[in-house]
Order: C-alpha cells, then structure tokens, then sequence
C-alpha cells in the first residue's frame, strides 16, 4: 500500500536483498510481515529480530536519532522500549538507512489484551512521568530532536484550520466539525506554556503500546522522539477508554489549562490524518475520527 508521493518500494525481496548483503548472519531466518504504519514498514526477522523500513526519505531521518538516544533513555524509563541492534545502510534496491531491533513480545492496547484499562492509565503515566524527567543530556531543541509537537499551538494554526475545512469537507456530516473548531480556537487563546522543555515520544497511541499480561509492557515507534513542551504529549490518551484517560490525567496531577492544550493537540492530530490520508489510508483515517469523536463525547460532558 503506497501512501506517500514519494514511497520507496518495500517488498519481502527488497529486505532479502538488505540482509544478503549487508546482514548474512541473518539472511537465512525467517522472514515474514510484521506490520505497516505511516511512516514504516517492519517484517520480523526469525523469532527475535525486527527490521524497520522508512517509507520515505524525510521518514528516515527518526533512525539515527533513535540509534543514538535509544540506548541512554532505555534504563530510564518503567518499561521496555526497542533495542537497536543494526543499522542498515543504503543499498541499490532500497536508498534509505534502515535498522533491525531486538523483537519485543506483546499486542497492541485495546480491548483484547488490557485487563484494567484504570491500571493501564497509570502505567502510562509512571512512563510518561519517568521519560520527562529525564535529563535532556546536552540534548537541545533542534534538528532531527525538533517536532511540530513539542512546540506552540499557534504555530500550527493556519495549517490545522485548513485540515479542519478538509474535515467539514469529508466527514462534515458524521462529525460536529464546528464544536472542534471551537475547541481549537478556546486553546490558542489560552497563554503559551512556560514550563521546562522535555524528552518527548511523541505518538502515544494505542499502536505504539504494546501490552504483555493485561498490563503495559513496552512503548515502541520512538520516531518522533523529540525535545520540546509537554502538553502534546498527552493528546493520546483521547484514544483510550474514559477510565484510563482520567487515571492517567489524576496520576500525573494535570491542569486545566494543559488539559485544553492537550485536547487541541489531539484535535490537530486527528484533522490532520484526516486530511492528508483520506484517499490512502482509511484505516488510519478510521483511528483519526474515533479520536475526534471521543473528544467531542469527552467535552459534552465537562
């Protein structure tokens, strides 16, 4: 499935090719499809290895930075994250860097493997608490560590208004597009926030949490890592139940005014999926309207 204007091709051939040239010590292992998102492709690689394949050249880029921080925020953090073990050079089949990670056993968060959706969100924030406390180690706000996410509100708003009319365009009749809007705008009235920046992971949602017994095992898809400003980091909990939503927003002792933001991050998130996948991705575009429909049913009671 191609999503992007400028995707380079993945296929089973393609990986094989990578790990006879530049991996043979696994170029005999089993190969088979993992998964795809925006932005990567994954096969796993006999029982214990994944190789992880940007779909894009600006995609790429996460790699590196992963390679680099991965390893010092791993023993920081209350639950397992991936483990890079490879990093894949360009090659004449595929012209991006690649890596292979150390596989991590689990299931996606939902309603099939979460037990206690009230633990889960405390579980979540113990790693959120853990990942912005960390010390940014010299690391600053810049390059491949600087993200839309980790900034202000206002900086996204010309862009964000336009994926809202796409919106109205597309899903107008089935979502209350005008009450979004409205949430948009009542947070970038608010103050800019002042706090310290922090690390961020930056894509939270249920797909990036993997779950081992009922609980919370590992955070994985350290793309977006960044350094910036909290409250986008909490826009994902809009794709939880209710129950871990508000465990998660009482453990880490949240304000009102970050409550907002963090809803308008999410509100922008969803838009914006919307809009630029509507005629690639449905699955991903279904993710964005249920987002968009537990904060409209979120907000109606507040």
């Amino acid at each position: 499935m191609t999503i992007h204007q400028d995707e380079v091709r993945i296929d089973e051939g393609v990986v094989r090719s990578l790990l006879d040239e530049q991996c043979p010590q696994w170029a005999g292992l089993p190969l088979s499809p993992a998964g795809a998102g925006t932005d990567n492709v994954m096969y796993r690689l006999g029982s214990d290895l994944l190789v992880r394949l940007p779909r894009t050249a600006d995609k790429a880029r996460s790699l590196r930075k992963e390679q680099e921080w991965l390893p010092r925020l791993a023993p920081l953090v209350a639950c397992s994250v991936p483990e890079p073990v490879h990093a894949g050079m360009p090659a004449a089949g595929y012209p991006l860097p690649w890596s292979i990670y150390r596989w991590i056993d689990g299931g996606e968060a939902g309603p099939d493997t979460v037990q206690d959706w009230s633990a889960f969100g405390a579980d979540l924030a113990a790693v959120v608490r853990d990942l912005h406390g960390i010390d940014l180690m010299g690391a600053t706000r810049t390059g491949d560590l600087s993200w839309y996410r980790g900034g202000h509100l206002r900086a996204c708003d010309e862009w964000i208004s336009r994926c809202l009319r796409d919106c109205r365009a597309t899903v107008g009749g089935d979502i209350d597009v005008e009450t979004l809007e409205r949430l948009w705008r009542e947070a970038l009235a608010l103050p800019e926030p002042s706090g310290p920046q922090v690390w961020l992971h930056g894509d939270l949602k249920p797909t990036n949490l993997l779950v081992r017994d009922g609980r919370l095992h590992a955070v994985i898809d350290f793309g977006g890592l960044s350094i910036g400003l909290p409250d986008a980091e909490h826009s994902t909990v809009w794709d939880l139940p209710s129950e871990a939503r508000h465990t998660y927003w009482d453990a880490l002792g949240l304000d009102e005014l970050t409550w907002t933001r963090a809803r308008a991050w999410a509100i922008a998130v969803g838009a914006s999926g919307i809009s630029y996948y509507w005629h690639t991705y449905p699955a991903f575009v279904a993710e964005c309207r249920s987002r968009l429909q537990a904060i409209l049913a979120d907000a109606a009671t507040r």
